[in-house]
Protein backbone atom coordinates (compact mmCIF):
# COMPACT_ATOMS: atom_id res chain seq x y z
CA UNK A 1 0.00 0.00 0.00
CA UNK A 2 1.70 3.23 -1.14
CA UNK A 3 0.29 6.44 1.30
CA UNK A 4 1.16 8.73 -2.05
CA UNK A 5 -1.48 6.64 -3.83
CA UNK A 6 -4.08 7.34 -1.17
CA UNK A 7 -3.45 10.61 -0.94
CA UNK A 8 -3.51 11.16 -4.49
CA UNK A 9 -6.96 9.44 -5.07
CA UNK A 10 -8.35 12.01 -1.72
CA UNK A 11 -6.86 15.08 -3.64
CA UNK A 12 -8.48 13.71 -7.09
CA UNK A 13 -11.63 13.24 -5.64
CA UNK A 14 -11.57 16.62 -3.82
CA UNK A 15 -10.59 18.78 -6.86
CA UNK A 16 -11.89 16.63 -9.10
CA UNK A 17 -15.04 15.43 -8.39
CA UNK A 18 -16.35 17.74 -6.07
CA UNK A 19 -19.84 17.60 -6.69
CA UNK A 20 -20.12 14.78 -9.40
CA UNK A 21 -23.18 12.76 -8.64
CA UNK A 22 -22.79 10.92 -11.94
CA UNK A 23 -21.03 7.57 -12.78
CA UNK A 24 -19.84 4.99 -10.67
CA UNK A 25 -16.88 4.64 -7.84
CA UNK A 26 -15.69 1.28 -6.49
CA UNK A 27 -15.13 -0.05 -3.38
CA UNK A 28 -11.37 0.46 -2.75
CA UNK A 29 -11.62 4.16 -3.97
CA UNK A 30 -14.26 4.90 -1.82
CA UNK A 31 -13.16 3.57 1.26
CA UNK A 32 -9.21 4.50 0.99
CA UNK A 33 -11.15 8.12 0.46
CA UNK A 34 -12.94 7.72 3.81
CA UNK A 35 -9.68 6.21 5.60
CA UNK A 36 -7.67 9.47 3.79
CA UNK A 37 -10.80 11.83 4.94
CA UNK A 38 -10.73 10.39 8.56
CA UNK A 39 -7.38 11.18 9.42
CA UNK A 40 -7.59 14.60 7.19
CA UNK A 41 -10.35 15.33 9.79
CA UNK A 42 -7.99 13.98 13.03
CA UNK A 43 -4.97 16.05 11.55
CA UNK A 44 -7.41 19.26 11.32
CA UNK A 45 -9.23 18.52 15.19
CA UNK A 46 -6.01 18.50 16.65
CA UNK A 47 -4.17 21.43 14.93
CA UNK A 48 -7.49 23.05 15.49
CA UNK A 49 -7.33 22.30 19.39
CA UNK A 50 -3.90 23.70 20.09
CA UNK A 51 -4.87 26.84 17.97
CA UNK A 52 -8.28 27.52 19.52
CA UNK A 53 -9.83 27.69 15.94
CA UNK A 54 -13.00 25.51 14.89
CA UNK A 55 -10.45 24.03 12.28
CA UNK A 56 -11.84 20.63 12.29
CA UNK A 57 -15.94 21.96 12.16
CA UNK A 58 -15.01 23.76 8.56
CA UNK A 59 -12.66 20.79 7.40
CA UNK A 60 -15.86 18.74 8.06
CA UNK A 61 -17.81 21.15 6.06
CA UNK A 62 -15.90 21.64 3.57
CA UNK A 63 -15.45 17.90 2.31
CA UNK A 64 -19.05 17.45 2.86
CA UNK A 65 -19.99 17.60 -0.62
CA UNK A 66 -17.29 15.84 -1.80
CA UNK A 67 -18.55 13.04 0.56
CA UNK A 68 -21.75 13.09 -0.05
CA UNK A 69 -21.58 13.24 -3.81
CA UNK A 70 -18.71 10.24 -3.46
CA UNK A 71 -21.65 8.37 -1.29
CA UNK A 72 -23.92 8.91 -3.96
CA UNK A 73 -21.50 7.26 -6.69
CA UNK A 74 -20.71 4.42 -4.72
CA UNK A 75 -24.64 3.59 -4.41
CA UNK A 76 -25.19 3.88 -8.14
CA UNK A 77 -22.23 1.71 -8.64
CA UNK A 78 -24.24 -1.47 -6.55
CA UNK A 79 -27.55 -0.02 -8.89
CA UNK A 80 -28.86 2.23 -5.99
CA UNK A 81 -30.69 5.53 -6.65
CA UNK A 82 -27.60 7.80 -5.81
CA UNK A 83 -30.01 10.09 -4.09
CA UNK A 84 -30.39 8.29 -0.68
CA UNK A 85 -27.21 9.70 0.51
CA UNK A 86 -29.14 13.46 0.51
CA UNK A 87 -31.53 11.55 3.39
CA UNK A 88 -28.65 10.64 5.85
CA UNK A 89 -27.46 14.19 4.90
CA UNK A 90 -30.46 16.15 5.25
CA UNK A 91 -31.53 13.84 9.12
CA UNK A 92 -28.36 14.72 10.15
CA UNK A 93 -28.03 17.99 9.74
CA UNK A 94 -31.20 17.99 11.38
CA UNK A 95 -29.99 16.43 14.28
CA UNK A 96 -27.15 19.19 14.66
CA UNK A 97 -29.09 22.07 14.68
CA UNK A 98 -31.77 20.17 17.16
CA UNK A 99 -28.74 19.42 19.14
CA UNK A 100 -27.62 22.83 19.26
CA UNK A 101 -31.21 23.98 20.00
CA UNK A 102 -31.56 21.98 22.94
CA UNK A 103 -28.35 23.02 24.42
CA UNK A 104 -29.34 26.63 24.17
CA UNK A 105 -32.64 26.26 25.02
CA UNK A 106 -31.16 24.37 27.95
CA UNK A 107 -29.18 27.35 29.00
CA UNK A 108 -31.64 29.65 28.24
CA UNK A 109 -35.23 27.65 29.96
CA UNK A 110 -33.47 25.63 32.01
CA UNK A 111 -34.82 21.92 32.87
CA UNK A 112 -38.22 22.75 30.70
CA UNK A 113 -35.55 22.09 27.66
CA UNK A 114 -35.66 18.28 28.47
CA UNK A 115 -38.91 18.05 26.75
CA UNK A 116 -37.00 17.75 23.81
CA UNK A 117 -35.01 15.01 24.51
CA UNK A 118 -37.19 11.91 23.00
CA UNK A 119 -37.68 14.02 19.64
CA UNK A 120 -33.53 14.54 20.24
CA UNK A 121 -33.12 10.42 20.93
CA UNK A 122 -35.61 9.67 18.01
CA UNK A 123 -33.84 11.69 15.05
CA UNK A 124 -30.37 10.76 16.48
CA UNK A 125 -31.62 7.15 16.30
CA UNK A 126 -32.96 7.81 12.73
CA UNK A 127 -29.92 9.24 12.00
CA UNK A 128 -27.77 5.92 12.93
CA UNK A 129 -30.42 3.56 11.24
CA UNK A 130 -29.99 5.57 7.59
CA UNK A 131 -25.97 5.86 8.26
CA UNK A 132 -26.16 1.69 9.40
CA UNK A 133 -28.00 1.25 6.16
CA UNK A 134 -25.71 3.05 3.92
CA UNK A 135 -22.79 1.54 5.41
CA UNK A 136 -23.95 -1.79 4.63
CA UNK A 137 -25.01 -0.52 0.96
CA UNK A 138 -21.39 1.03 0.15
CA UNK A 139 -19.88 -2.30 1.57
CA UNK A 140 -21.60 -4.16 -1.22
CA UNK A 141 -19.37 -5.38 -4.01
CA UNK A 142 -20.34 -3.26 -7.50
CA UNK A 143 -22.30 -4.93 -10.40
CA UNK A 144 -19.67 -6.26 -12.73
CA UNK A 145 -21.06 -4.50 -15.66
CA UNK A 146 -22.84 -1.88 -17.12
CA UNK A 147 -25.82 -0.33 -15.26
CA UNK A 148 -28.07 2.21 -15.67
CA UNK A 149 -25.51 4.25 -14.21
CA UNK A 150 -22.74 3.69 -16.55
CA UNK A 151 -19.94 1.58 -16.79
CA UNK A 152 -18.16 -0.12 -14.13
CA UNK A 153 -15.34 2.37 -13.25
CA UNK A 154 -11.69 1.32 -13.21
CA UNK A 155 -9.76 -0.30 -10.31
CA UNK A 156 -8.31 1.74 -7.87
CA UNK A 157 -5.03 -0.25 -6.98
CA UNK A 158 -3.77 1.48 -3.67
CA UNK A 159 -0.59 -0.51 -4.28
CA UNK A 160 0.65 1.83 -7.51
CA UNK A 161 0.51 5.77 -7.69
CA UNK A 162 -2.25 6.86 -9.49
CA UNK A 163 -1.08 9.06 -12.32
CA UNK A 164 -1.83 12.43 -12.69
CA UNK A 165 -5.12 13.35 -14.79
CA UNK A 166 -4.64 16.30 -17.32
Amino acid sequence: MDPQAIFDNYKRIITEHYFDMSGRVGRAEFWYFVLANIIAAILAHIVGSILHVPLGALYNLAVLLPATSLGARRLQDIGRNGQLVWVLFFVAALSQILNVFAVMSFFAIGFFALTLLPMLWLVNMATLVIALVLIYFWCQPGDPGDNMYGPPPPAFDPSRRVSPTP
